[in-house]
């Protein structure tokens, strides 16, 4: 008898072939059999009416801090994620001196939004080399996977300390003891390297993060690292994925073009469309899929929905939120701040006021309500133009401060204002189609475990299946096997995870069952369970029956079972 059966499964198999009803048998962590004639279980799960998939591999997550705390990593854990990739952006907490590590903490915080005393708390630094990191993670049963990159910040601070820091110029001798700490990590099961070159990505001291300025011949030297110790992905955070605003971006591109073909190796950059130059992806697609001599290939990472900012009195960031009469509310508890908010005479106050922003970044999000929507209770991803705040507004003869004041009170004070920030320059996902469907791409930027107090898109694999192959009414749809495909085989492949992303004999027994008529997102929301009560926005899924890591059943009809089969990945499989 198998250990396990799924029978009648509406199977889509994550090769892109096309669904088909089969029964999956499983025995110990491994499929072992797929087809119509499958035997006795000893345990039975019946699927029929289901769509069953394998697990997703989110390959952009930020649970560096939350795996040494959280055995179940959540909200990604609830959206069908069975694999996590960690330590992108050039940020982690491996190597860490012990006089790091606050400044890991703080490094942390302010490029991903992650609250500092949260980190501060739970976090039980038992490691100092990225080895030892990995041997720490192992010490946790865990219900998924997780796989982690070696960060180029806290590699550049461990070595070159203050100088790193601020971003110095590396030395020969730098260069070889840095090389040294990425080889040893890779060797020790890093799947690859990660990089920060865009000055969007500040320090909480406003620093830009080490290595944003790193000479060609650092990440060259990287790169070839990573190369020496067995090969892995070299990911690369530029400014070049957020529209240019370097101006000419043909260097970091020339630059990731060597790495990948000098050394055979997969180099994954950020692309985005971003507003102020919504064709650039365009060029900079053409340029980075462009053939190489070699093997090695440079992919674009996509988002499959806009990268949108949540404005709310509990996010981090409002249009009122610099008003000085706001901010002598701030520190109410919410209910409190409502109640002030809504007399008539705080309205008006706060309303006739300037803000104090600094910065045209912030203000251009904070004033943009030409594309700001009221995300409601069912979150709408691809919104209508005519329902933007500015148009709602001058539809009741309001102001669009007036008509954002009232909606950020409305609900109790827990309504949020969505701003796409990249991906929504027309006011469509289009382009976003055009991107997903392009052979030089790759879905990932979902940020599980990041941005806590701003954005929430963790959920993107449930997005995915819900917009793009069922409820998408604004241009074409993709199909569920190409969904499937994309965020399983796809994912897996690109960190040469060879053992999963398939539902095929021999594959790793991770799988999906989901209610597909049934599954939508919740709206986000404000949750404090983080350590010391710390906030982040949280949405829930509705529709996964069941998620099976390694063969046993973690999360079934949205609770956890307490079975915790997943490891720390060690290598390319």
């Amino acid at each position: 008898m198998h250990d396990l059966v799924i029978r009648n499964a509406n199977l889509v198999d994550g090769t892109g072939a096309p669904g088909r009803i089969a029964d999956i048998g499983i025995d110990g962590s491994v499929i072992s059999a797929v087809g119509s004639d499958v035997e006795a279980g000893k345990r039975e799960i019946d699927a029929k009416g289901q769509l069953v998939t394998p697990g997703f591999v989110d390959i952009h997550t930020h649970y560096d801090g939350q795996a040494t705390w959280d055995p179940e990593l959540s909200p990604s854990s609830w959206h069908g994620v069975t694999t996590a990739v960690c330590g992108n952006c050039g940020v982690g907490f491996a190597p860490a001196r012990p006089d790091k590590h606050e400044w890991l903490i703080q490094l942390m915080e302010g490029v991903e939004d992650i609250p500092g005393s949260a980190l501060a708390d739970g976090i039980d630094w038992q490691w100092e080399t990225f080895p030892q990191f990995l041997d720490a993670l192992e010490q946790m049963p865990r219900t998924m996977d997780i796989a982690c990159q070696v960060p180029h910040g806290p590699v550049r601070a461990y070595v070159m300390g203050e100088r790193g820091a601020r971003n110095e110029e590396a030395t020969p001798e730098d260069l070889e003891a840095m090389a040294e700490i990425v080889k040893e990590g890779i060797e020790a099961g890093a799947l690859g390297f990660s990089t920060s070159r865009t000055k969007l990505h500040r320090a909480l001291d406003g620093e830009v993060v080490p290595g944003t300025f790193a000479a060609d011949q650092e990440m060259v030297a990287l790169g070839e690292a990573v190369a020496d110790a067995g090969g892995g992905v070299v990911e690369v955070v530029s400014d070049i994925g957020t529209g240019g605003m370097r101006g000419d971006f043909s260097g970091d591109m020339e630059l990731m073009r060597e790495i990948a073909n000098q050394y055979d190796l997969t180099v994954l950059y950020s692309l985005h469309q971003s507003d102020p130059t919504p064709e650039d992806w365009r060029e900079l697609l053409a340029m980075s899929s462009a053939p190489l001599s070699g093997s090695g290939k440079v992919i674009a990472q996509v988002s499959g929905r806009p990268i949108g900012l949540l404005l709310g009195l509990e996010t981090s960031l409002h249009q009122f939120l610099k008003h000085p009469s706001y901010m002598a509310i701030a520190h109410l508890p919410l209910a409190e701040r409502v109640s002030e908010m809504r007399k008539p005479e705080v309205r008006e106050k706060i309303l006739s006021e300037q803000t104090t922003f600094t910065g045209r970044f912030t203000e251009d999000i904070v004033h943009g309500f030409h594309k700001m929507y009221l995300l409601g209770e069912e979150p709408n991803y691809e919104p209508d133009a005519s329902d933007c705040i500015k148009a709602c507004a001058e539809r009741e003869n309001k102001s669009p401060y007036e008509y954002a004041y009232d909606l950020l009170i409305g609900n109790n004070g827990k309504n949020l204002l969505f701003f796409p920030l990249f991906e929504f320059s027309y006011q469509t996902l289009d382009p976003t189609f055009e991107r997903l469907q392009h052979e030089g791409t790759i879905l990932g930027l979902g940020d599980g475990g990041a941005h806590c107090r701003l954005i929430c898109d963790s959920s993107l694999p449930t997005f995915m299946l819900t917009h793009w192959t069922r409820d998408r009414t604004k241009g074409h749809k993709l199909s569920i096997e190409e969904v499937i495909k994309l965020q399983t085989l796809d994912t897996a492949t690109i960190y040469g995870l060879s053992d999963r992303g398939s539902i095929q004999v021999g594959k790793k027994a991770d799988i999906n069952i989901i209610d597909y008529d049934g599954l939508s997102i919740d709206a986000p929301k404000m949750i404090y369970d983080l350590p010391t009560g710390a906030p982040r926005l949280l949405q829930e899924p509705n529709g996964y029956k069941a998620t099976i890591v390694s063969g046993q059943v973690v999360r079934e009809n949205g609770e956890f079972t307490g079975v915790r089969p997943g490891v720390v990945i060690r290598g390319r499989r």
